[in-house]
């Protein structure tokens, strides 16, 4: 939830319109994200001392940028060959949305300390004490951000000769709870420093010159390298450069010395991740540098859409990383700690496999119906190079080292929140037939409540369409402690589920922008059935049943289509419920977690209250909603419980229940027994979505799509924002 964006160019001369419209535009490209205010910091470049001017304001980016607009102290035709912007998307977790609580927040009246915040400090109330104690009693704001640049504040008059990066890893030591922080500072002109824990933050780099490596080392600050080399080590940028000619002389003598740092390659050749030296060795500043006297352009953000148009090349922050960009332009990532002795001294340099193309709109009005209509693809590239559909072979290649020992596994246990859940709960039941395991369905939030027991012949998969869900990550390091084996599912590189995990599949839906998740949760069911049908290759009983599953996945792109395809029925539909109140969703077996997407799917995108009911349960309360007033839809397609579907579908139209159902086809007992029962003020009316018949394991892809249109469909009617429902963000990085 929230986004940052951070653009800082060096020896590149930029206008300020061209500054503040890559800030704007960064932060529209956030906008999915969720939030309620918006704000920028940017630079007068004119005068011996640059000012900082702090713009704020609440509702959309486009209302900042009406007043940027009419900001007189901004002179859009000033040229700045060196400077740093910040601009962020809040959505309020302390105050009220309003411009006084809308980040970026400052230090004073003089804003000699600008910051920028994702997340929640837990203890800001005691930081806010202990600074009113000191005099600083200043405050403008109800937020937990503004006592973090007053504290900034606070540090650098304590020790007016103390570094920028000194300066940021004894702040976040006094700092508890989630953040993702970017610090600006007139004190430290045209430099940057980003840090983060526990939520996601990447920086991007633009350079006309080559990168030679694709790893970044780590460094440490001096008093950690003390600990572990006994000498003073200098912290220096490590990302080389090639300008399409040699590498200059001194980059040469530390070459052929053997004094690489961690991860720096030469002459294209990229040392294996147990090859890369240790990062305390001390290395001089200049010897090896990214920017120096070289045009370079950096972009700090909190999701890699906003860069895309920009770089593809971006380096993904850890927990407790320190990015600091300085004002000769060069980039380090410093460490004040290793939390483990085997811990990562280097940082992938990853090259985004994303285009501009695909986080726009195109010919659709919204990105929740663009994504819906992306299905029959985005299922494609989950299983593309991954089913020979010739001859049944299953590889996801990112569990082979570990396959066995999820064989020899005790249990499989499914971590996931809202959409992610419902893809597990869908998939739980095929996963028990093939593997022949036992596996439980955890909310994330519940799992951490309840301290489950975890035991070292655990495996547990924590799914996630972000890979930052603040509970699942929790739940995540929790199962790692113990022992446990720990698996990613995730439709984001570089996340931090994906870095934290030991093995995972990443489910290659392509970037989803709408709040509420669609190809998504279809790509991972997708996901999750592969993996049910690799661990079950060896399993000759289970045979057939794997020949049965495979045959129609290759043909559900095309089902997938025809269900698309019933698009005009479904408005005709959503214009008959879209001034309801509430709609009940009724079904059992595979498609109970049909029902429960469904229902969530239609709580947040048109705010009506719906609730997914298991079928079986209605006898025990339910029932007593069943009038003939009330809007039901009940899913029952022809599978193991079908007779059991048919059944609660007499007691719910003997009741004067008027259910719309979704079934197959061919189906014409279920239509007989609705139509049967309709009373005449209902005529004319739908009472059947039909979608084609499937595996009993893949029919919940098939009658979640048409709640998916139902949604959307409602709400448009309703006049909704679809792709950013109200108080709600695409991905909750707080719990």
């Amino acid at each position: 939830m929230c986004g940052i964006f951070c653009y800082l160019n060096y020896l590149t001369p930029k206008t300020k319109k061209y500054i503040l419209e890559t800030l704007l535009n960064g932060l529209k490209r956030l906008e999915y994200r969720g939030y309620d205010s918006a704000g920028l910091a940017v630079d007068l470049c004119s005068g011996d001392v640059k000012q900082t001017v702090i713009v704020r304001e609440r509702g959309k980016v486009a209302a900042l940028e009406d007043l940027v607009r009419l900001n007189k102290e901004l002179n859009m035709n000033e040229m700045c060959t060196n400077h740093c912007g910040i601009a962020h998307t809040r959505w309020a977790t302390h105050g009220e949305p309003a411009p006084r609580n809308s980040h970026p927040h400052r230090s004073d009246a003089n804003n000699t300390f600008v910051v920028i915040h994702n997340g929640i400090v837990t203890n800001y109330m005691d930081i806010k004490k202990f600074l009113m104690s000191k005099g600083y009693s200043d405050f403008e704001s109800e937020t937990d951000t503004e006592v973090v640049a007053k504290l900034a504040l606070y540090i650098y008059n304590e020790q007016p000769s103390i570094t920028f990066q000194k300066l940021v890893e004894t702040l976040i030591e006094m700092v508890d709870g989630a953040f993702a922080f970017l610090f600006k500072s007139s004190k430290f002109p045209d430099e940057v420093i980003a840090t983060r824990r526990g939520s996601p933050l990447l920086v991007a780099i633009k350079s006309r010159m080559e990168m030679m490596t694709e790893y970044f080392p780590i460094l440490y600050s001096s008093a950690m390298s003390d600990s572990l080399s006994g000498g003073e080590s200098s912290v220096v940028n490590g990302l080389g450069l090639n300008n399409g000619q040699d590498i200059n002389a001194q980059s040469r003598k530390v070459a052929q010395s053997g004094d690489m740092p961690s991860g720096v390659a030469l002459n294209g050749h990229v040392p294996p991740p147990s090859a890369v030296p240790s990062t305390t060795a001390s290395v001089e500043a200049g010897e090896f540098k990214l920017g120096g006297m070289e045009p370079v352009e950096y972009f700090f953000a909190s999701d890699a859409s906003a860069v895309i148009e920009h770089t593809n090349k971006v380096i993904y922050l850890e927990d407790g990383d320190i990015a600091h960009v300085d004002n000769a332009g060069g980039l380090r990532i410093v460490r004040t700690k290793k939390k483990h002795a085997n811990e990562k001294e280097f940082r992938y340099i990853t090259e985004l496999q994303l285009s501009l193309e695909q986080i726009m709109k195109g010919e659709y009005g919204t990105y929740m119906e663009k994504e819906i209509f992306e299905q029959p693809e985005s299922v494609v590239n989950t299983m593309r190079g991954r089913i020979n559909f010739e001859t049944g072979q299953v590889k996801l290649g990112g569990l082979v080292e570990y396959l066995d020992d999820i064989k020899r596994s005790r249990r499989l246990i499914m971590i996931a929140c809202g959409t992610s859940y419902h893809s597990a709960l869908a998939t739980r039941q095929i996963l028990e037939e093939l593997s022949q395991l036992p596996v439980m369905v955890e909310l994330a939030s519940d799992f951490l409540d309840r301290n489950t027991p975890i035991f070292r012949d655990d495996v547990c998969f924590f799914i996630s369409q972000s890979g930052e869900t603040a509970d699942s990550l929790m739940a995540l390091r929790y199962c790692k402690k113990r022992g446990a084996l720990c698996v990613g599912v995730t439709n984001t590189v570089g996340s931090s589920i994906s870095r934290e995990t030991s093995c995972g599949i990443h489910i290659n839906a392509g970037p989803e922008i709408g709040v509420a998740s669609t190809k998504a949760y279809t790509s991972q069911i997708i996901s999750l059935i592969m993996f049910a049908l690799l661990i079950s290759a060896d399993r000759i009983s289970m045979h057939e049943r794997r020949k049965e599953i495979i045959r129609e996945l290759k043909t559900l792109p095309g089902k997938i289509q025809k269900v698309l395809d019933l698009r005009e029925s479904l408005q005709e539909l959503a214009m008959k419920y879209y001034k309801e109140k509430s709609i009940l969703v009724m079904g059992r077996g595979y498609n109970y977690a049909t029902c429960l997407e469904g229902a969530l799917k239609i709580k947040e995108i048109t705010y009506m209250h719906s609730e997914g009911i298991m079928s079986g349960e209605l006898k025990h309360g339910p029932l007593a909603l069943v009038e003939p007033t009330m809007p039901i839809i009940m899913v029952a397609v022809k599978d193991s419980v079908y007779v059991k579907c048919q059944n609660a579908l007499e007691q719910v139209t003997s009741r004067g229940g008027w259910p719309i159902v979704i079934c197959d086809e061919d189906d014409t007992v279920l239509e007989s027994i609705v139509e049967k029962n309709r009373k005449s003020k209902q005529e004319g009316a739908p009472i059947t979505v039909k979608v084609p018949k499937t595996v009993d394991c893949l029919a919940g892809i098939l009658t979640v799509i048409p709640f998916q249109l139902l949604s959307l469909y409602i709400a448009v009617a309703n006049e909704r924002n679809v792709d950013c429902p109200r108080n709600l963000a695409k991905s909750v990085t707080v719990e």
